[in-house]
């Protein structure tokens, strides 16, 4: 028989399948959301004047819930039997049932890491607000580096919940982090790499990174306290440079030669979340 620890991780385990299918659309659409959004601002603004940029033809709402998911390749809708988090993908062999096109593996994947954070979340807190907190945490924080890796974007929709969420949770006592430290920390997070993006461009007249690093570091600042900003970007900086030289050796640098930070921010958060802001310090050697 499942002991407590057991049980809980397991049916947050399966609550986090679940999550992990709709962060794939989340991944998928909110960056395209944001685009047409854009598109349509920009439409508005040159109104009455020769239009550069038109406004997309508007044939059916474009969210997060609606249309139904299709196969990019052949328009086909999924139905709800294709679409049962990992056992779905492993029927179909991993193709669409109508074209045989394959399916990407991005989306097993995303579902089975969110299942095993919300499942680690489960075994480390119990079936209560706390866990629930960190699986809120969790989910936030692999959209966000599935989008920046994708996209370069970080969207607002996502970093300043998450940063408001630390917050109240500091608050309300759902996190071990106090919320003086948690406030702190926020604004360390921010003004810290705010100070570094202006200093990368009045040295070199160049970005170094987004806006969206500077939210989603406050965030962090905000659910583990300020004294975790040192070893989180320690931590992600040592992967990005690690990650960033093997793809430079291979050739496989985007135009511009950029890579995006916030996937490893990300990596680094969650790690923080799994065995502490202080083991980072040892996992990286210092």
């Amino acid at each position: 028989m499942l002991g407590a620890s057991a049980a809980d991780a397991t049916l947050l385990g399966i609550l986090g399948l679940l999550v992990g299918s709709f962060l794939n659309v989340v991944i998928h659409r909110l960056p395209k959301m944001m685009e047409l959004h854009w598109a349509a601002e920009c439409a508005d603004l040159q109104a009455g004047e020769e239009v550069l940029l038109e406004r997309p033809p508007e044939t059916e709402p474009f969210n997060l819930m609606v249309p139904r998911s299709r196969c990019p390749h052949c328009g086909h809708q999924i139905r709800w039997f294709e679409n049962i988090p990992v056992f779905s993908y492993v029927a179909l062999r991993g193709k669409c049932s109508q074209c045989a096109a394959p399916i990407s593996l991005r989306y097993p994947t995303v579902e089975l890491v969110c299942g095993a954070l919300f499942a680690w979340c489960g075994w480390s807190w119990g079936l209560g607000w706390e866990a629930m907190a960190w699986c809120g945490f969790s989910a936030a924080v692999l959209s966000l580096a599935c989008i920046d890796w994708d996209t370069t974007l970080l969207p607002d929709d996502i970093t300043l919940p998450l940063l408001w969420a630390g917050l109240c949770s500091a608050g309300l006592s759902l996190t071990e982090t106090a919320l003086p430290d948690a406030l702190w920390g926020a604004v360390g997070g921010y003004l810290s790499l705010w100070l570094v993006y202006w200093a990368f461009k009045l040295v070199t007249g160049k970005e170094g990174m987004g806006y969206g690093d500077f939210k989603l570091f406050a965030a962090f600042g905000a659910w583990f306290g300020w004294q975790a900003l040192i070893p989180v970007i320690l931590m992600a900086s040592v992967i990005g440079a690690v990650i960033g030289i093997g793809i430079k050796l291979k050739g496989e640098l985007r135009e511009g030669g950029y890579v995006p930070f916030g996937p490893f921010l990300a990596l680094a958060g969650l790690t923080a979340m799994i065995f502490g802001p202080s083991a980072i310090l040892g996992v990286i050697g210092l």
